[in-house]
């Protein structure tokens, strides 16, 4: 599998890696839902098998995801696998959790998370912490004195790459002069590319800084891969972050049901096929290091590992932009 580098910090990781949100489980924080249906934990390590066979050499958690479950099943599925993770690019982030801390980006409070992630993870360093998103408090309050823990954190040998992953491009080009990240991190699917499409302001300030992107949500949460019925649109479980999004609506899914029906015309018409588009479209853009889609089991890690070798030429990036415009 072809591997790219993220920024200039030297680490190179996997274009297809593999995002970790789903092993948290079904999760709240601070009231609000921010998880997923629940996962077997024999199915996924069977996946990340599967995976790691592949060539896959990069995973990405998060200390929210399960409040630390995912970082913790991570590493035992390493550890039954007989691995070293040290042979594998583990990324993880702070920021969404916030403990008893007035705001999760408070200097001691990340540095205590830093310190749980590697002993969740069972690692003596984490290859790229990134910020979890760019809400630093009421006027950034806590930018500086986050920044600063971070770099000395760098410094003491406990993180090799800085990353920074927001939600909108005003976050992304006002905290990143700050934080000086070498990988920014956010969605990117065909359904909405803002952040990576050419010309887009965040596309012009990773081609300024050297910076490089990694896309959570490349397959739309799965949207991508018409497997909803308006008819019968998805429920979801309480904990499930998902459980009142528009976009699982029976009116949202009938609306791109007839654009999907173009693209299978096209490029096939399997889940393998619309995966491969899906995640070939966001691997096609520049500035991408990498896709991370999420997994529940060694069948959906095989769909999306037969997006190798099928990268699309400028037409059928066209074709897709067009199509789901």
């Amino acid at each position: 599998m072809e591997l790219r580098e993220l920024g200039k910090s030297g680490v190179k990781v996997s274009e297809i890696s593999l995002g970790c949100w789903t092993m948290g489980g079904l999760n709240w924080v601070n009231g609000n839902a921010n998880g997923w249906a629940n996962v077997d934990e024999d199915e996924i390590i069977q996946a990340i098998k599967a995976g790691i066979d592949a060539g896959v050499n990069h995973f990405d958690n998060a200390d929210v995801y399960g409040n630390g479950k995912a970082e913790q099943m991570l590493r035992r599925a390493f550890v039954k696998l007989g691995l070293n993770t040290t042979d594998y690019i583990i990324a993880t982030k702070v920021g969404h959790f916030p403990g008893t801390a007035a705001h999760a980006y408070e200097p001691a409070h990340i540095r205590h998370q830093c310190e749980q992630s590697l002993i969740n993870l069972g690692r003596e360093y984490i290859d790229v912490y990134y910020f979890h998103h760019g809400s630093f408090g009421e006027g950034d309050m806590y930018l500086d004195g986050a920044v600063e823990v971070l770099d000395r954190l760098v410094e003491e040998g406990k993180v090799r790459v800085k990353g920074q992953s927001a939600y909108s491009a005003e976050d992304f080009l006002r905290v990143t002069p700050k934080v000086r990240p070498a990988v920014l991190q956010s969605w990117a699917h065909a359904l909405d590319d803002q952040f990576i499409r050419p010309g887009s302001p965040v596309s012009e300030l990773m081609g300024r800084e050297n910076m490089t992107f990694v896309a959570f949500s490349p397959l739309a949460q799965a949207r991508l891969l018409d497997k909803y019925d308006p008819a019968n649109p998805p429920t979801f479980e309480p904990g499930d972050h998902r459980q009142n999004s528009g976009a699982f609506s029976a009116p949202a899914i009938a609306e791109l049901k007839p654009k999907l029906t173009q693209l299978k015309a096209r490029f096939g018409d399997s889940i393998e096929d619309l995966a491969s588009v899906a995640l070939n479209y966001v691997l096609a853009q520049p500035h991408v290091a990498c896709v991370i889609p999420g997994f529940r089991n060694q069948r959906q890690v095989t769909v999306n590992l037969a997006a190798q070798g099928r990268p699309m030429s400028a037409e059928d990036v066209a074709f897709v932009k067009q199509v789901l415009s």
